[in-house]
């Protein structure tokens, strides 16, 4: 089975997008690449295909929008930068997705949301209506609010556990690597890019685990854990590099790499 396989396959797909693949170099919004993943996006769509996104990027935005409060560390100036953050993200996917005219709507989750099974129900049924009617969900963790207590943490597990509630066929992992390699290949120029994981156990022996990026939460191993969770409900999950042009297309047409993790 190949990526491309997988995709076409799949008609309800949930595609998390990092916080490297929204942030230029010098950490602002990345809105260029925001046009071009709606663009594509409005693709899959004329193609019958339902889509709902996870977003990181409400602190880079926030940056973006306040850039004194960069350096500030303290955990409720972080929370307000979120917030403030939230509202420029959603306005520039709104004008992202406006421009293919699609209708965006927002949700925002703690994991006291996805523990309570009244509210999964609602989140759930919520989805449901969205794509049904053809409006694009965008997900972020509400880190306004959470607190490690009630963090899920990361936007690689966040968008599993999405996928999983809501009965996707496919989940797409877009970050800043072009998939899962043997070792880092920023550091080891013989590193290979594996593309194909049908065991994940298999996998963790042979690989070498490093340090979260510079602008995320996450690292290898919270897609490890986010690929862990899918396919044990039997959805391929597929890691890629966001930062590539027109990476959703080529990887639906075959022309990308990636890596793609099957269900055991």
């Amino acid at each position: 089975m190949t990526i491309a396989e997988t995709l076409a396959q799949s008609r309800k797909i949930v595609i998390k997008i990092g916080s490297n693949t929204l942030a230029k170099a010098d950490g602002t919004q990345n809105t260029e690449f925001m046009q071009s993943f709606a663009r594509q996006c409005k693709n899959l769509i004329d193609k019958g295909k339902q889509i709902v996104v996870v977003s990181s990027g409400a602190q880079v935005s926030g940056v973006s929008t306040l850039k004194e409060w960069a350096r500030k560390k303290d955990v409720h100036f972080r929370q307000a930068l979120c917030a403030i953050g939230q509202v420029e993200l959603m306005a520039q996917w709104r004008k992202a997705f406006a421009e293919q005219e699609l209708h965006i709507g927002q949700l925002l989750f703690t994991k006291e949301d996805f523990e309570d099974n009244h509210r999964s129900l609602n989140i759930r049924n919520t989805l449901f209506t969205l794509v049904d009617e053809g409006v694009v969900p965008i997900i972020n963790e509400n880190d306004s609010v959470s607190t490690d207590e009630f963090a899920i943490g990361d936007n690689d597990n966040l968008s599993a556990i999405t996928a999983i509630l809501w009965s996707a066929d496919a989940l797409i992992l877009f970050s800043d690597i072009d998939g899962i390699y043997t070792d880092n290949p920023k550091t080891n120029s013989k590193a290979e890019l594996i593309e194909e994981v049908t065991s994940i156990e298999d996998l963790r022996k042979k690989i070498t685990i490093g340090e979260t990026n510079a602008f995320g939460t996450g690292g290898i191993e919270t897609k490890i854990q986010a690929a862990t969770k899918s396919t044990k409900y039997g959805i391929p999950m597929i890691l890629a590099n966001g930062g590539k042009a027109e990476i959703l297309d080529k990887l639906a047409d075959g022309s990308a790499k990636g890596t793609l993790f099957l269900a055991e």
